[in-house]
């Protein structure tokens, strides 16, 4: 018998840590940005395009590694509409961080606009130049933005609601830490 996962892979703690600062970084630049007058404002867009590109990739690398390795289960303590929002959570999330990305590399493709990632290294559109459809996903884009940061605040309170009011192993599977599993537990 397989016994169960406690913590998710160092490797998945690394990308959700790092992904977890890279987004917080892009919703807040996102917002000084559009609040932003020249020549702020360049400076900012330069760095939003290639962390959201970047935030693309990771989400992709980090969907395949949860696809390709086991993660430990959520307590068995935990009421089922709980398991159920903790899963459509993830689905939400995962969704978002592929789904914002291309929506704004689409918008800017729409607009002409090129994705620099670095100097000399632009990404090609992946959509026809059409500034209607740049409107249309300019907003869509401000929508979700809305979204992933309302699902990362509910995210970060459902941490320390294991963390902190519970007390269960679903924060330490994440931190690396020791859960609150007894030995009895550890051993079944």
């Amino acid at each position: 018998m397989m016994h169960p996962v406690e913590h998710f892979s160092l490797f998945a703690r690394i990308l959700h840590w790092l992904m977890a600062a890279m987004i917080l970084a892009m919703l807040f630049i996102g917002i000084i940005m559009v609040t932003t007058v020249e020549p702020a404002y360049h400076r900012l867009v330069d760095l939003h395009r290639p962390l959201g590109i970047s935030i693309l990739l990771l989400a992709v690398v980090r969907l395949v590694n949860r696809w390709l390795i086991r993660v430990p289960p959520l307590p068995n303590t935990l009421p089922p509409v709980l398991r159920l929002a903790a899963r459509l959570s993830h689905i939400v999330l995962y969704a978002l961080m592929i789904a914002l990305p291309l929506v704004g590399w689409g918008m800017l493709s729409a607009g002409a606009y090129p994705v620099e990632m670095w100097s000399g290294f632009v990404l090609p559109p992946i959509l026809p130049h059409d500034p209607a459809l740049f409107a249309t996903l300019l907003r869509l884009h401000t929508w979700l933005a809305l979204i992933l940061f309302g699902v990362v605040l509910v995210h970060l309170a459902a941490a320390l609601m294991h963390g902190l009011l519970l007390r269960d192993d679903v924060l330490p599977s994440m931190t690396g830490g020791r859960g609150n599993r007894t030995a009895d537990d550890s051993a079944s």
